[in-house]
């Protein structure tokens, strides 16, 4: 009898375990009712849902939102095994989508950060680049390429960037300034918006690029008098000496991946855009072994921390064809296929940006077309009839209206339908170029961050006028129904959603007591749908990310404010990232 009742025992154990296997998340109690892993409570939260904008309460299972709502409406939802966050008031908003990033070439430039549980592995890591933002002069621009010198190996390259000739009165540097300090060894130091670098008379002598070298399509050897090169290359110049560059090991690169997306957990960013190792002159077969050596790499072995959305150069579509067509455009969770990209011009920084009018203190210079015209309407309509979602970088007035030109055109050619072309930068424009956004759907992705660099600089290269007329014209563009997809350029820029929001909002530069073209602030609802749930719209993602919604991953950030101080002050600083539900990083 006793055996009997024994294998009568073992068999009931034996359904409970199965059932507990086959639905962990039911609890038996109330019908079946699910039982969320996570209740986030007595919150103030902004779900950037226009449905439902604000909640007190949010439930979440395996990954993804459940219910959302007041504490009351969740609560059948707890069971034995639920964890309670109770985040005594704070504002809880999506987690952030940067929609326009650099990731490794971020990592690749090492950070420092500020003590907390992240910083305490990082802080001590060594630039793995020479740091020039912050030179002030021409002696300080010397003196850091002089101290990386040190120890450096004979014929080693030195690499770095970041440097910003407004700092010291435009003045561009030339291999003249750095070639006694780094005789032995090649260097490559590029401007801050990547459109333009200075190489040493050792690397110039290595690339081949002498007094009768010519200029290639797109780009600018800069010359002596007498047509020597100075050590300026800009935008499509650049291709003729970082050919020579040996590249990123595949550990460096890798090494890269983990610690930028580190520091974007921090900043509360959870999903972002990224361009690659993509700028004028590099070389497009670095995206793509990015690609394959890190991304999928990370991702089959766990090491993926953030979700990233991947556009390559245009000129490998049939790359990104192939591949969309064999693994579709959702790779995982945390890795998306999103389309591809190309440029129409060059920076305002390089002068290179392209516009109608030339450049107040380059007179014979509009800037530069860095893609023939026929070659991307060709290709542009080809890409669009695959399905392929389209980004080009455009930052002069005359580039954004050539692209909406192409656009339109494409429209013509293929018909209507749901194409979210994305427009990179749209910095300055032309008066009829904002209402063609809305009215082609075109996407305006835009760093606010980067007017605080522009407002000085456009001015003096455009004119106040001009720069005022048609620069960064965010509450322009939302008031003629484009959206809009806020991000920051990283490693151009910070990646430091709040401090976009900021200035979004403020549009103060540093030394200015009044806002920069005030009228195209925007309210800090709007600057947050940006970095949220129109960011998501921009790459297709909106159906998994960007409002807190039930059904989509349950991707988020406790903020260090409420909704009502937040609103009225644009300050504040990220205390938790979650992702998928997961702690993902914590402020000490």
């Amino acid at each position: 009898m006793m055996g009997k009742n024994f294998l009568l025992f073992i068999s009931a154990t034996s359904v409970l375990i199965l059932a507990i296997v086959l639905f962990p998340a039911f609890d038996t109690t109330r019908n079946r009712t699910p039982v969320a892993d996570l209740i986030v409570k007595n919150a103030d939260i902004y779900t950037s849902d226009s449905a439902h904008p604000f909640a007190e309460a949010m439930a979440i299972r395996l990954g993804r939102i459940l219910r959302i709502g007041n504490y009351s409406s969740v609560q059948e939802l707890i069971g034995p095994g639920t964890e309670q966050l109770d985040v005594a008031g704070k504002l809880v908003v999506p987690g952030f989508i940067d929609s326009h990033v650099h990731l490794i070439p971020g990592g690749l430039q090492g950070v420092y950060l500020r003590t907390n549980i992240w910083s305490r592995e990082l802080r001590n890591l060594k630039m793995k680049r020479v740091k020039l933002r912050d030179a002030r002069s021409r002696v300080e621009f010397v003196q850091k390429v002089k101290e990386a010198v040190v120890g450096k190996t004979k014929g080693s390259w030195v690499l770095g960037g970041g440097w910003n000739n407004e700092f010291w009165g435009k003045e561009l540097p030339e291999a003249s300034w750095i070639d006694d300090v780094s005789s032995e060894n090649p260097v490559w130091l590029s401007r801050m918006d990547g459109h333009m670098g200075l190489a040493n008379s050792l690397a110039l002598k290595m690339a081949g690029i002498t007094k009768n070298t010519d200029d290639p399509a797109g780009g600018t050897i800069v010359r002596t008098a007498n047509g020597e090169p100075t050590g300026m290359l800009v935008d499509s110049a650049m291709k003729l000496l970082l050919s020579s560059i040996p590249d990123v090991s595949i550990d460096e690169r890798r090494d890269a991946l983990v610690r930028a997306s580190k520091l974007a957990l921090m900043r509360g960013v959870t999903t972002v855009v990224d361009l690659g190792r993509y700028f004028p002159g590099e070389s497009a077969e670095a995206v793509w072994k990015d690609f394959s050596d890190v991304y999928n790499w990370a991702d089959s072995t766990g090491k993926m921390l953030i979700r990233v959305c991947l556009f390559f150069p245009m000129e490998t579509w049939s790359r990104l064809a192939d591949l969309i067509k064999a693994r579709s455009r959702v790779i995982s969770h945390w890795i998306y296929l999103g389309g591809a990209k190309a440029f129409s011009d060059g920076s305002l920084g390089s002068n290179s940006a392209l516009f109608y009018e030339p450049y107040v203190d380059e007179p014979q210079n509009n800037g530069l077309h860095l893609t023939d015209k026929d070659w991307l309407l060709k290709t542009m309509i080809l890409l669009d009839k695959l399905g392929l979602q389209i980004a080009v970088h455009a930052i002069g007035d005359k580039a954004n209206d050539l692209m909406l030109d192409l656009y339109d055109s494409i429209s013509t050619a293929n018909g209507l339908r749901d194409r979210r072309p994305r427009i990179e930068h749209a910095q300055h424009l032309a008066p009829e170029a904002v209402k063609r956004f809305g009215q082609l759907s075109v996407i305006a992705s835009v760093q606010p961050d980067h007017l605080l660099d522009d407002a000085n600089s456009a001015e003096k290269k455009l004119g106040v006028d001009r720069a005022q007329r048609g620069s960064y014209l965010f509450q322009s563009l939302l008031s003629s129904g484009a959206q809009i997809a806020f991000g920051s350029d990283w490693p151009v820029a910070d990646i430091n959603p709040l401090q976009g929001i900021r200035t979004a909002v403020r549009r103060i530069p540093p030394g200015w007591e009044n806002a920069w073209i005030a009228s195209e602030r925007v309210k800090p609802s709007d600057a947050l749908n940006a970095y949220t749930i129109s960011a998501a719209f921009a790459c297709f993602l909106d159906h998994e990310l960007g409002s807190l919604t039930p059904g989509k991953l349950a991707d988020f950030v406790v903020l260090s404010t409420s909704w009502e101080d937040f609103e009225e002050n644009v300050s504040a600083s990220v205390l938790a990232t979650y992702v998928g539900g997961k702690l993902a990083y914590f402020s000490d």
